[in-house]
């Protein structure tokens, strides 16, 4: 069993402010650092790192970041496809960092909107029913239903992590098995703002599996068999950026190496791999080593 990961790849420029400024005020900042960043990025490695077999599809400019992004993907135990660099700037992202520890992201998806579907569809042609497709939110919606389809159409398991949000993803749910989403992208795409209801109503498109993370509260999954939550690991909160990613990526590597479907364990060792991301400064930087996950997962 792989992972088709099919997302962006970007470079994230980090930034410590004291708080996010208000509409046309201009204030002081410490840039902290560069990193390897992108969501689809951040998701393929972890699962590569799981010892997940992944496959990352994505679109790098032909530019000195796109050469740089390659570089640093090629460190990692993952199959980059397709092997060409497309003629636009390469993806980034100002990552804001508040003193509390909350951020705001500022990302373009320039080089994200090049990818084209043949592309995937080419990449795609290696897979095999048991296998698994994995977007995020920063493709159209058109594409993103193009590539969900196409999966569909090889039997594959599709996983949807709808973030940046778009209205249109709500048209989408009926194509999708796994859903991962935070509370606010989960009141979003229900329209109700308590959350069991809004995992019924998520759940009543014909999702298999939800997943909704709660921050502080924890998270919380519900399927055919009902709801179950877990509370969150205990951490001191140094930087938030890139802890939705490893809790989805290491939850779903766990259940892949059983084959699915996800259980509250999965869930649980996702949360522990999660505050090992949130306890240090940066993206790929911060990310759990192979060696980490892999005790974790043991553990789990």
């Amino acid at each position: 069993m792989q992972v088709f990961v099919v997302g962006n790849t970007g470079v994230d420029e980090t930034f410590m402010i004291t708080e996010l400024p208000a509409k046309g005020a201009s204030i002081h900042g410490v840039k902290l650092h560069q990193d390897l960043g992108g969501k689809g990025a951040n998701q393929a490695i972890i699962l590569s790192r799981c010892g997940i077999p992944t496959v990352f599809i994505t679109a790098l400019g032909n530019d000195a970041q796109g050469q740089w992004c390659q570089e640093q993907l090629k460190k990692e135990p993952i199959t980059l496809l397709p092997d060409k660099y497309y003629s636009c700037r390469t993806d980034s992202s100002l990552i804001f960092n508040c003193d509390d520890g909350d951020n705001a992201i500022i990302t373009t998806t320039t080089a994200a909107e090049a990818l084209l579907v043949s592309d995937v569809h080419q990449a795609m042609e290696i897979s095999s029913p048991q296998d698994v497709v994995l977007q995020q939110g920063n493709f159209s919606a058109e594409k993103t239903r193009e590539i969900f389809t196409l999966a569909k159409a090889k039997k594959l398991t599709t996983v949807f992590n709808p973030s940046p949000f778009n209205p249109e993803f709500k048209t989408l749910l009926p194509l999708v098995d796994i859903l991962v989403v935070n509370q606010l992208e989960a009141q979003l795409l229900s329209g109700e703002d308590d959350i069991s209801a809004a995992a019924t109503r998520l759940l009543n498109n014909g999702i298999k599996q939800l997943i909704i993370t709660l921050g502080a509260e924890g998270a919380l999954l519900q399927d055919g068999e009902g709801q179950q939550r877990i509370a969150a690991a205990p951490v001191n909160v140094v930087d938030t950026t890139g802890a939705g990613d490893t809790f989805l990526a290491v939850m779903l590597a766990s259940a892949l190496k059983r084959q699915l479907p996800l259980l509250l364990r999965d869930l649980q060792g996702a949360a522990a791999a999660s505050a090992i991301t949130i306890s240090r400064t940066g993206t790929l930087s911060a990310f759990p080593t192979s060696f980490e996950l892999a005790a974790l997962l043991a553990s789990h």
